[in-house]
């Protein structure tokens, strides 16, 4: 590399056992599972060896991105443009096009999801960090308040839909009619559940909060509406469990870029000290950095999770092909 990354300082202790839990659960996850001014147009490159400008989509920029920006810039001499998007459904496009660099919004199981369905190939290049999924309701403090019939706002994006249906079966509010690494409403038994859920889009879930009991939200947007995971939420999944490793939000590139050293030197800044004091203020501490998480270790996690799509997707129509053939019969 052309340029050295000091950090500010000593990890704490408390942040040293959560990376150590993060990266154990790396592991073992892997043991288990085996636009701008500088678009490009249609037909996107690779970025030369020698490039020092970039830009990177982000949706809703945060003081770390800020503060990622910065350090790359004034330490490591690059020239750096934070693209702004308001949805997640546009910065993996704006990639794929070349409109921009790099992105920096995502976790491993909402890119898999994007390259199964686009038939893309981005690749992550570094991590960041994993953060819970928080259950929040204006009506009650705990999961157990809940009562039949109520309703629970969740993300309707396939990724976060089946996460945040994840998460109210760990806090008992949800059953599965059948076990699925990506559980979908279709799959919750209603009959031995205790609430239902209203799927809408992600940056709808904080307003959802006003009309159901409860809502299921993701960390930037309970930040943009000043929501304390700690204080207000009052369930979460655990992000240092081996089965949150899909959950680890990742800068991603694409494919022909995932080698390039200044982009992925520009995506380990975010683990300077500086930037990660930011990002545990700004996530209550409930943010769990995955410093030790290697890109090879994200890419191979990618491809576990993207064939799991793929089979799951294979079962489905040969379900909907028995389904047929038996309608064939009945008719």
């Amino acid at each position: 590399m052309t340029h050295q990354q000091t950090p500010a300082g000593p990890l704490s202790n408390q942040r040293r056992r959560g990376i150590s839990a993060l990266a154990l659960s790396a592991t073992l996850a892997l043991v288990l599972s085996s636009c701008s001014a500088f678009d490009r147009g249609d037909a996107a490159e690779a970025a030369p060896e020698d490039q020092q400008e970039f830009t990177i989509g982000v949706v809703g920029a945060t003081e770390s991105h800020r503060e990622v920006e910065r350090i790359a810039e004034e330490e490591l001499g690059y020239e750096i443009e934070l693209v702004e998007f308001t949805e997640y459904t546009q910065p993996n496009p704006a990639l794929t096009s070349g409109d921009i660099d790099a992105n920096w919004f995502q976790h491993i199981a909402y890119l898999a999801d994007y390259n199964v369905s686009s038939g893309e190939d981005l690749q992550p290049i570094g991590s960041t960090a994993a953060v819970p999924l928080t259950l929040y309701s204006n009506e009650y403090t705990d999961v157990s308040e809940f009562a039949d019939g109520d309703t629970i706002a969740i993300p309707n994006d396939a990724v976060n839909q089946g996460r945040a249906i994840n998460v109210l079966v760990e806090a008992g509010l949800l059953e599965l009619s059948e076990e699925t690494r990506q559980p979908e409403p279709r799959h919750i038994d209603e009959e031995a559940s205790t609430v239902t859920v209203q799927p809408v889009a992600a940056q709808q879930t904080v307003n959802a909060l006003e009309s159901v009991e409860g809502s299921v939200i993701n960390n930037n947007f309970a930040q943009d509406a000043e929501l304390d995971p700690e204080g207000d939420g009052i369930f979460a999944d655990d992000p240092t469990d081996a089965s949150a490793f899909p959950y680890i939000n990742a800068f991603v590139t694409r494919a022909e870029d995932s080698e390039n050293e200044a982009l992925r030197e520009i995506a380990a800044v975010y683990h300077d000290e500086r930037v990660l004091e930011i990002e545990d203020e700004l996530s209550a501490g409930t943010s769990v950095p995955a410093s030790e998480v290697t890109p090879e270790q994200l890419q191979e996690a990618l491809v576990d999770y993207e064939d799991s799509l793929r089979n799951a997707g294979t079962e489905s129509e040969d379900e909907n092909g028995s389904d047929d053939e038996e309608a064939d019969e009945d008719a």
